[in-house]
């Protein structure tokens, strides 16, 4: 069974910042700074990377639409957090303009001495059609070595998808300025797939309804089943999951 109860509280930001310098608790620059996976409530089917971090970050914007940011990282959890005095590093490029934007961010788990990276495309095909693609790729090596202190099964705190490569792409589509429809599909390399689509609907600024519907399918679910040393990281217990959320927000 899985009662529902209270959670605790979670801080996720507390960070101060001076011109470009942010210090602080806040998510981490492999996420932020390349813009997530799209407009979708459950955007995490394939995971991109890992979130909650304490950050000495950098960010430059040159007012042309170059921008960088240098972040370093201590991570969270377990397999996560540096366990020295090495921090993990994020670096990031991205070229801004009118038509969408180019992205690419690399970091280093300085845990396991391994090495991530996405790169992200957006375009602006008109007023109403946003369209994304975004591709991953890790080194995963020493993530698989069952002799390290900790086991990480295969991911890390940046390469958190399933094996080596993964991609995430979709777009938003506006009816009108209420009305929006949002797609994201996503896999990795251990046949892990997500399709998530959702219509959004501002009531009035500032409230707005979300109504969405979510599939998953779970590469290595024999495997599994089984007892292998396989990460479950939706928490499915079926190979094939259709789930869906009714979201209200309020925006103040």
């Amino acid at each position: 069974s899985n009662p529902a109860g209270n959670k605790n509280v979670s801080l996720n930001f507390a960070w101060i910042q001076l011109g470009g310098l942010r210090v602080g608790k806040d998510e981490s620059a492999f996420d932020t700074f390349v813009g997530y996976a799209g407009n979708v409530i459950q955007d995490t089917i394939v995971p991109y990377g890992d979130f909650d971090t304490n950050v000495v970050q950098y960010y430059f914007d040159a007012g042309n639409g170059f921008s960088a940011v240098v972040s370093l990282e201590e991570g969270s959890g377990v397999v996560g957090t540096i366990d020295s005095y090495v921090p993990h590093v994020v670096g990031g490029v991205k070229w801004t303009q009118g038509w969408g934007a180019i992205t690419g961010v690399v970091a280093y788990d300085s845990n396991y001495e391994e090495v991530a990276g996405k790169v992200r495309l957006d375009v602006n095909v008109t007023n109403e059609l946003s369209l994304f693609g975004m591709f991953g790729y890790g080194s995963d090596d020493n993530l698989n070595d069952p002799s390290y202190a900790i086991g990480a099964s295969g991911r890390g705190f940046y390469k958190i998808w399933g094996g080596n490569w993964a991609f995430w792409a979709g777009g938003t589509y506006k009816f009108n300025e209420k009305t929006s429809f949002n797609l994201q599909v996503s896999g990795d390399q251990d046949k892990n797939y997500g399709v998530a689509a959702n219509v959004a609907y501002d009531i009035v600024p500032g409230f707005t309804v979300t109504a969405e519907v979510d599939w998953d399918h779970f590469g290595k679910f024999d495997d599994w089943v089984s007892g292998a040393d396989v990460v479950n990281f939706t928490g499915a217990d079926k190979k094939n999951s259709v789930g869906g959320l009714l979201r209200f927000q309020r925006s103040f």
